[in-house]
């Protein structure tokens, strides 16, 4: 495939677009329906849902676009910063993605990243570093294709960026083949270190937390641990993978 300006694909079969398309998308935080992005989206003939997502209980915005999932039936769901880890926390089954900016290190998602994924990034992203979503592909075992480097900031607002947006549903609605994760890391974590680590996002302050592991107490472990940057308890989720991969998760 041949990259154009604006950042369409060539295929043998030209350029990929498809119309009609029904998209969930899932907004940022303490953010609204409507905005630049999904009105692109609605006024290049798709049809999309946008509702209005929790901007406090990260597990109750995941409800909402779930329930929102639920009834709608979208081709494609496309989350945006914080809305793109809703966008992971979903229980979608097969239904492809579209991730935007990702801020996962800053909510911590309630699912592994697996299925049909593509992630448009910008690397002069102010708010949400680029290495974040390529750190985010290599922990699951995504093929360093699926991320695209896009616009100039974290608002992905500008034209070229928004037709690649277009693109990245159209394709992936189409079905059209896309690079997947290594059979061997599907759906899993990268392989734990020796020292066996695992990090977690405190709810209160929003720190990245690293944690010691001790896997010889079980492939599903609760852990209670006060931060040590604003002292308050989080209740740590951990799950261990046959191959040693650790994904974490913090109960609200």
């Amino acid at each position: 495939m041949a990259v154009h300006s604006g950042g369409w694909r060539e295929s043998s079969t030209g350029i990929a677009r498809v119309c009609g398309v029904k998209i969930l998308y899932l907004h940022g935080w303490r953010s609204v329906p409507g905005g630049v992005k999904p009105g692109w989206l609605r006024s290049r003939g798709h049809d999309v849902c946008n509702p209005l997502l929790d901007a406090d209980d990260l597990a109750l915005a995941v409800r909402q676009a779930e329930a929102a999932y639920r009834d709608y039936r979208p081709d494609v769901v496309v989350g945006a910063s914080r809305g793109g880890v809703i966008a992971q926390s979903l229980d979608c089954g097969e239904t492809p993605r579209v991730l935007l900016c990702p801020a996962w290190k800053r909510w911590q998602p309630l699912r592994p990243l697996t299925g049909r994924v593509l992630i448009l990034h910008s690397p002069q992203d102010e708010v949400v570093p680029w290495g974040d979503s390529a750190e985010l592909i290599e922990q699951w075992g995504l093929s360093p294709d699926v991320l695209f480097s896009v616009g100039d900031d974290h608002r992905l607002g500008d034209e070229a960026s928004l037709e690649v947006l277009q693109w990245a549903c159209d394709v992936l609605a189409a079905g059209e083949q896309i690079p997947v994760a290594d059979a061997e890391w599907s759906g899993r974590p990268r392989a734990a270190s020796a020292a066996a680590e695992a990090s977690y996002i405190c709810d209160s302050c929003g720190e990245e937390i690293v944690i010691p592991v001790d896997v010889s107490e079980g492939e599903s472990q609760v852990l209670v641990e006060d931060c040590p940057v604003c002292c308050r308890a989080n209740t740590i989720h951990l799950h261990i993978g046959d191959d040693g991969g650790i994904f974490s998760s913090v109960e609200s």
